[in-house]
């Protein structure tokens, strides 16, 4: 099959197209024919051996964790799925080798549901691991409910552009820090942007005197820090860029796969409540490219590679 691959840790540089061996399928796994499978920054931060302390790369390594496409076949095991069925999938496993950019990747049931009816495989392949990050952070460490006013960092990339959504579904008012380019992207997904950097915390008082009730930092740093006297009482902090929210009583997350949140999300999508934005599409065979873009940091919504 054609794929993607890395034999040593580098830049964009390292990204090899080419032949690669078919991925063996187990009891509980289904091969899936890959249509699309999106960029996250963790994709290129693992190719360049930022993750090396916690993930073992069995070389040569294909990247990438998300996936949309077409079952071609099921493990012995396997009843969820069938061959044809159209899946989503966040296919992370704790190693290196197996990813999705290739015209085929073996995902564990745990990493898969069914692709929302009303998207293209490339806005699907959008909503694993940026859908499940906000998803879980807002419904499992913040609990975010109806009534309550959000504070979303970084609001227009892939994690914050679902977070605004999935927050206006669950019944809260969203406020989201963007450039000012980006704000009127902000209003349609339902939140109220500003601008970040100096003089944030007046911007947010302005709009919410009394204070938010729930924080979701993706940038980390400065951001976060100014986070913390915004807070109504009570309120709650949540970052998924920075350890140093644990310090200022917050929690930190890391995305995991759950077939049932992913579910989820397949089901609000298929309502109406949650799209994925699309930015840049690239053919598989320029994934070292969609790499640099994604690098550069100032993405709207998500940067996705067609296969096929």
């Amino acid at each position: 099959m054609k794929a993607i691959t890395y034999r040593r840790y580098g830049g964009p540089e390292v990204l090899e197209y080419g032949e690669a061996r078919e991925p063996k399928v187990g009891p509980d796994s289904v091969l899936v024919k890959v249509r699309a499978a999106a960029v996250n920054p963790v994709d290129w931060k693992a190719r360049a051996g930022y993750l090396d302390s916690v993930l073992e790369a069995v070389f040569p390594v294909i990247p990438g964790w998300d996936v949309a496409g077409v079952v071609e076949r099921t493990g012995p095991a396997v009843t969820e799925f069938a061959a044809g069925d159209e899946v989503i999938g966040y296919v992370r496993e704790d190693f290196l080798s197996r990813g999705t950019f290739a015209e085929y990747a073996a995902a564990p049931l745990r990493t898969l549901a069914r692709k929302p009816r009303n998207l293209t495989f490339t806005q699907a392949a959008g909503i694993p691991l940026a859908g499940l990050t906000a998803y879980q952070t807002l419904v499992k460490v913040l609990e975010v409910a109806e009534g309550d006013t959000v504070l979303v960092h970084a609001a227009a990339g892939g994690v914050g552009s679902m977070a605004i959504q999935l927050a206006r579904h669950l019944g809260a008012r969203v406020i989201g820090t963007a450039s000012e380019r980006n704000h009127e992207y902000l209003r349609q997904l339902g939140a109220e942007p500003i601008t970040y950097g100096d003089g944030l915390r007046d911007r947010v008082r302005t709009l919410a005197p009394g204070g938010v009730h729930a924080v979701f930092d993706t940038v980390g740093g400065e951001a976060l820090t100014e986070s913390v006297p915004l807070l109504a009482p009570g309120g709650r902090l949540a970052s998924i860029a920075d350890q140093a929210v644990v310090a200022l009583g917050g929690r930190y997350v890391f995305v995991r796969p759950d077939p049932n949140d992913l579910q989820d999300l397949t089901d609000i999508a298929e309502r109406g409540a949650l799209g994925v934005e699309v930015s840049s599409v690239f053919p598989l065979e320029k994934t070292a490219d969609a790499h640099r873009l994604n690098e550069e940091g100032h993405t709207r919504g998500k940067i996705v590679v067609t296969v096929g």
